[in-house]
């Protein structure tokens, strides 16, 4: 199967949106972020207790802020590169009241790619963060890349929806991904059974 097409092609049936600007799924979003966001928090925190009070300096306030930007910056160019790899298409970036986001609307990409770019931010900085937040002592600079940690953990809520949904869908698989929007499409199982008469 291709890694991605122009065009639906001929069988594929639209089965399931998700649409980051639609009022209940940015409930619903926000609300299991903040759950992401206050587990992650705690426990880093019960790992590797910071003393309080710590001074919010301004080294502390400077790591938070640039790191929450910078973090946000490479989560959607980390979408973006893996795209760009298997698919060689123009990518769209932008920023709505609701969503940060990295897309390709003018193509239908298959499960497997589907798969690797939603889930990349999530492993990647996931794998480059954990072992920095195990190994450096608890002080302000350890709390500062906790809260960017949380940023991250809670920031992949609809990257890991959208993954959970590929994963629960059966047979060959599309997706048009314009950032803020995620279109599934499936190819119709064709009865073959031809009746005959008797």
């Amino acid at each position: 199967m291709k890694n991605y097409y122009h065009e639906l092609p001929l069988g594929y049936k639209k089965i399931k949106v998700i649409d980051a600007k639609n009022k209940k799924t940015i409930l619903l979003f926000n609300l299991a972020a903040i759950l992401m966001l206050a587990l992650a928090i705690f426990s880093f925190l019960l790992f590797k207790p910071v003393a309080l009070p710590i001074k919010l300096s301004l080294p502390f306030i400077l790591v938070l802020m640039i790191g929450m930007i910078s973090y946000i910056v490479l989560h959607e160019l980390t979408h973006g590169f893996v795209y760009k790899i298997y698919t060689k298409e123009k990518l769209t970036f932008g920023l709505t009241l609701s969503v940060v986001f990295c897309g390709v609307p003018h193509i239908y990409v298959n499960k497997k790619v589907a798969l690797i770019a939603v889930l990349a931010p999530f492993v990647v900085f996931s794998i480059l963060l954990i072992p920095i937040l195990i190994v450096i002592p608890a002080n302000s600079i350890y709390l500062a890349l906790v809260f960017i940690f949380a940023i991250h953990f809670s920031g992949c809520v609809g990257d890991l929806y959208v993954a959970f949904t590929l994963f629960r869908l059966k047979g060959k698989v599309l997706m048009n991904d314009t950032g803020p929007k995620q279109t599934f499409y499936q190819l119709e199982e064709i009865d073959t059974d031809i009746p005959t008469d008797d």
